[in-house]
């Protein structure tokens, strides 16, 4: 599989950072991007869609993004999910990959961290 036939799932309560992703992500040519704005809502379309790669948020309303990880990775074990968040303190990098997140992005996601993140995945995933 190639970059640019991933389904991404992105979920982040601030529009500017969805956009600002989303925009990265296109530089990529990956093209079928799905967004929500709340944990739960995740968990939802990540259960319905089943995208390729999921980026969310921690700190968000509903429900938050460790919680998210956790439902979406008992209802999916090999999920491929990556915290982005501002909140990068190493208490919430440590319960989100031992929730079962694969990466961490500290805010802004910067295009080649995006990148090799992305790469690393379609790789482990063949």
């Amino acid at each position: 599989m190639e970059e640019k036939d991933l389904t991404i799932l992105i979920c982040d309560d601030s529009l500017l950072a969805r956009r600002s992703l989303k925009e990265n992500l296109a530089s990529l040519n990956i093209t079928s991007i799905l967004e929500v704005s709340d944990g739960q809502s995740a968990v939802d379309v990540f259960k319905e869609k089943h995208p390729d790669i999921v980026f969310l948020d921690i700190v968000m309303p509903v429900k938050d993004g460790i919680q998210a990880v956790r439902e979406m990775i008992e209802h999916d074990p090999a999920a491929s999910i990556v915290m982005v968040s501002s909140v990068g303190t190493q208490a919430n990098l440590r319960e989100a990959l031992k929730a079962g997140a694969k990466d961490f992005i500290q805010k802004p996601a910067e295009f080649e961290q995006l990148k090799n993140v992305i790469t690393t995945i379609v790789k482990n995933k063949v």
